[in-house]
């Protein structure tokens, strides 16, 4: 089972490297990883995916808190939240196709953020679901290059300490 961690760190040089050497050396593969910084300038929200059951998870969590810069780890999977990903999609586009793309990404609620001569770049936002169909979609007109981003993910509702 894929779960969504949301965790909390200074922001400081290192702290993204000490993590993901910890995910590396226990052997679990992050799938997806994502890092900015909060509303706090000191402190960086680090949304990480990962595979595994929650035995596992949880020994991971156990192990991220022993990090001296790691403030707040939360398994956010089973909690009413919100994710989105970003896509930039370069696809063929010829003169003769484009109305047909440009439908696409009408109906994904997609934008086209840069138009070539011979090819449209799209950028979509969602849930990996959205994100994965518009790819899917787009196909058949041959894809050229393709860059994701990682999940974030937010709980709904009032902050956990607000409550």
């Amino acid at each position: 089972m894929k779960h969504t961690l949301a965790v909390l760190v200074q922001n400081r040089p290192g702290v993204l490297t000490r993590i993901s050497g910890l995910f590396s050396r226990r052997g679990y593969n992050i799938e997806s990883l994502s890092v900015g910084r909060t509303e706090e300038p000191t402190i960086s929200r680090i949304t990480i995916v990962v595979e595994g059951d929650d035995q596992v998870v949880e020994q991971v969590c156990k192990q991220l808190y022993k990090l001296v810069d790691v403030i707040k780890v939360s398994d956010i999977t089973k909690d009413a939240h919100v994710d989105r990903e970003l896509i930039l999609i370069k696809v063929n586009a010829d003169p003769a196709n484009r109305g047909e793309i440009m439908q696409f990404v009408d109906v994904f609620r997609a934008h086209v953020v840069d138009i070539g001569k011979n090819s449209l770049i799209i950028e979509a936002t969602g849930d990996e679901e959205k994100i994965n169909a518009i790819e899917a979609s787009l196909q058949p007109f041959g894809i050229k290059e393709v860059v994701r981003t990682g999940k974030v993910a937010m709980i709904r509702g009032a902050k956990p300490t607000e409550k």
